[in-house]
């Protein structure tokens, strides 16, 4: 589970962004979708952050963009009873990292 593998049809200029990891624990099944995510123009960083508990239920993975951070979003990642936040820096406005963030769930 190291850094993410590049793609062979991207330039040199074109790197894959960077996933940082800085907690021991994740949202089962997040981060190959940060993974995923990583591998997509725009995105500069992504580092996933504090895991808490929520009140509602959620049976499946949920990303849904949160605020607006300096240099990118963070985004609330939710699964069971279980929350994420994840931050990613990146060149994108809100809507194109929405399509972003449903492109990697898909895949």
């Amino acid at each position: 589970m190291g850094k993410p593998s590049v793609d062979p049809l991207r330039t040199a200029s074109q790197k894959a962004a960077r996933l940082v990891w800085n907690h021991s624990t994740h949202l089962s099944g997040l981060i190959p979708i940060l993974e995923r995510l990583c591998q997509q123009d725009g995105i500069q960083t992504v580092t996933p952050g504090v895991i808490g508990r929520s009140k509602g239920h959620c049976p499946k993975m949920q990303l849904r963009v949160s605020v607006p951070i300096r240099g990118g979003y963070k985004v609330i990642a939710r699964q069971g009873k279980t929350v994420q936040e994840v931050f990613i820096l990146t060149t994108l406005s809100q809507d194109q990292l929405e399509t972003a963030l449903a492109i990697a769930m898909r895949c």
